[in-house]
């Protein structure tokens, strides 16, 4: 790859990651409610679910699922229902669920506090690993700029793929410190976590019922 493609590369994926999706209101939701670091560890698990993705497509599972509908129905339909349960989730939450995952993962070296946060980087892991779309998507982006010649292909494929993942870290980890900033200095924010809650988990339920709908690629 020159200098000038990999350029062009860095720049299309950070515009990518910067387009508001279920992974950035994740990652904002929880940066709102709980903080910086909770929102950053919201970025870890979406971009260790990215990381599925990536080694996968690169051993050949992603140009099996774009080849096999059955394979990208299982996958849709598992990544359709995560989606549906995490916004089921919010939609459901209590008015005080906002104040108990502050204090969940407010920097506590408690074990609560490490849970807390083991739930949030999962629950990011999942809504990722979960989603074929993400499989599919580079699946038709990295290929664009490994050049025909290049001999090892899965491994250039591979490294793409975490060069990609680490940019867009950056920016996800951009969107919590935003959401965390906004969250300390506009109380009304703070206050209305369960309009938030209502609101993301109706995005969420949106976004596993739009993936439900998704055809295959052979479809």
């Amino acid at each position: 790859m020159t200098s000038e493609s990999l350029l062009l590369f860095v720049i299309a994926g950070l515009l990518l990651n910067l387009t508001p999706g279920p992974d950035v209101l994740y990652i904002v939701a929880n940066a709102l409610r709980a903080g910086a670091r909770a929102g950053m560890v919201a970025a870890l698990g979406i971009t260790a679910g990215c990381f599925v993705h990536i080694f996968a497509a690169a051993v050949g599972v992603s140009a099996l699922m774009a080849a096999s509908a059955t394979a990208f129905t299982v996958l849709k339909w598992l990544g359709a229902a995560y989606l549906v349960y995490v916004g089921g989730r919010l939609l459901l939450s209590k008015a005080d669920s906002a104040i108990k995952l502050e204090a969940a993962n407010a920097g506590s070296t408690r074990a609560g506090g490490q849970n807390g946060y083991q739930s949030i980087f999962l629950r990011g892991f999942w809504t990722n690993a979960l989603n074929p779309k993400v499989a599919l998507f580079f699946l038709a982006f990295l290929p664009q700029f490994i050049a025909p010649t290049v001999e090892h292909k899965p491994l250039a494929f591979l490294l793409l793929g975490l060069l990609f993942s680490f940019n867009g870290l950056w920016v996800n980890i951009g969107w919590a410190l935003a959401a965390a900033w906004l969250a300390r200095r506009a109380s009304t924010v703070q206050k209305s976590m369960l309009w938030l809650d209502r609101v993301a988990g109706a995005m969420f339920v949106g976004f596993g019922i739009k993936l439900a709908l998704t055809q295959s690629p052979n479809a």
